[in-house]
């Protein structure tokens, strides 16, 4: 499978809500990383299930890509977008009924043609505010948020 293909196939699986395509795609040993993952996942079928969860929460999520992926020998980073709208409960957050689109990249080592090692980075603080469980940027509650945090506090001597 070219890289090209293996992006296509990846965004694809993602949008497709079938979790064992993932196995077809990643190595047996695959490590997969993103913001919600409390630790790496293991094995294309933990990454289904992980996958799973977003389907049940986001009933109508799809993946697109959002440019054309970059990629070498060993390595493929790809540029995407994830689309949907909240009406199921996860983690605890009940459901908000509010679309969520969030850019993320992909970005994978490759080993025997299929993904090995592979992290996702996405703006976790954009889609909760879409969400509507945080404060937009730059606004009081944010402010107020961070403080509470720790952030902005200081010593005025």
């Amino acid at each position: 499978m070219t890289d090209s293909e293996l992006a296509v196939a990846w965004v694809q699986a993602w949008s497709g809500r079938d979790p064992t395509v993932f196995a077809a795609i990643c190595e047996p040993d695959l490590h997969y990383e993103d913001p919600l993952t409390p630790a790496p996942l293991r094995g294309p079928a933990a990454l289904g299930d992980h996958a799973r969860r977003l389907w049940e929460a986001f009933p109508d999520v799809r993946m697109e890509a959002a440019s054309d992926p970059l990629a070498d020998a060993a390595r493929v980073a790809m540029p995407v977008r994830l689309l949907g709208t909240h009406t199921e409960a996860i983690e605890g957050l009940p459901p908000s009924g509010r679309p969520v689109r969030v850019h993320a990249l992909c970005y994978a080592e490759l080993a025997g043609g299929r993904l090995h090692r592979v992290r996702t980075f996405l703006d976790v603080y954009d889609a909760g505010t879409q969400l509507g469980v945080l404060p937009r940027r730059g606004t009081l509650g944010e402010k107020a948020l961070l403080m509470l945090q720790g952030f902005g506090l200081r010593s005025r001597s």
